[in-house]
């Protein structure tokens, strides 16, 4: 039964976020938003903002914030308003701006309420091999999306699709997000996205690869001038979907300040990553 269940998804490589299909031949899909709910009218704003852009370039978009970091550097930084103010907020733009919506998940007990609001509940990098968080995520019959692990190879994603498989998920997609820690940074092996693809449909993550965990003392640093090269890299990779966190106002924003794209820039680098991958499945 695994091995079916296996060749079948490696087959059709789709993974369904509400209306958006990613992978296997559809369009380059943009998971994005800011990194954290910062308050209802900033997620709103944010939220249309994308989605008009997205609609205008013929980009399938799912909305993504967190309404929880319960990662960050510093136990005083801003984590956001929490599980049922934040998922209220999340349901909101999902019925207001018709689009699907994606937020990740930290513990368990957050699964089912999540799973009740979400289209997509995603497991961060840092607990990818949390059986228990991944069983309870996939028991949601929501899409799961599971960050890989600066620990891992892509090959060991494998346990990962196990997982999802026997808690009776056949709807995930995997997120390369860097690839090891290097002189400071994190750096990125774009032959983890073909890799992954052997297992479900890859998104990379174009802003958090860009981060200088610890840089800044209490906080992530990071080099947003080079979010477009290495989103255009794992585009020519093969990537199926794009995930960047987008801030109208990066200076004064309340997580990843030195990695969120300045929403002004989205436009014209969602335009030339849609016409890069049409070059790259033409040649495919």
């Amino acid at each position: 039964m695994m091995s079916r269940r296996n060749e079948k998804n490696g087959a059709e490589r789709i993974a369904r976020i509400g209306a958006v299909q990613i992978g296997s031949g559809n369009p380059l899909a943009l998971i994005a938003g800011p990194c954290v709910i910062e308050s209802r009218e900033h997620t709103l704003r944010m939220a249309e903002a994308i989605r008009d852009i997205c609609g205008d370039l013929r980009m399938p978009f799912v909305f993504k914030a967190s309404f929880d970091k319960a990662n960050r550097s510093s136990i005083n930084s801003f984590r956001g308003p929490g599980l049922k103010e934040g998922l209220a907020i999340l349901g909101e733009v999902r019925e207001k701006f018709d689009v699907p919506v994606l937020s990740d998940i930290h513990e368990t007990s957050q699964a089912e309420p999540a799973g009740k609001v979400l289209d997509c509940v995603q497991i961060p990098a840092f607990l990818c091999r949390q059986t228990d968080l991944i069983i309870a995520a996939a028991r949601t019959r929501k899409c799961v999306n599971v960050k890989k692990g600066q620990f891992l190879s892509p090959e060991e994603m494998g346990n990962v699709l196990s997982k999802l498989l026997e808690a009776g998920c056949e709807n995930f997609l995997f997120t390369e997000r860097g690839t090891f820690f290097g002189y400071n940074r994190l750096v990125n092996d774009m032959t983890s996205i073909p890799r992954m693809q052997k297992f479900a449909p890859v998104v990379f993550d174009a802003t958090h690869s860009c981060q200088q965990p610890g840089g800044a003392g209490t906080q992530s640093g990071g080099e947003r001038q080079f979010i477009g090269t290495l989103a255009a890299a794992a585009v020519a990779a093969g990537a199926d979907a794009i995930f960047m966190e987008v801030h109208d106002d990066p200076a004064h924003a309340k997580s990843d300040a030195a990695t969120v794209l300045p929403l002004t820039e989205l436009k014209k680098l969602c335009g030339q990553l849609m016409e890069l991958s049409d070059v790259t499945r033409r040649n495919r």
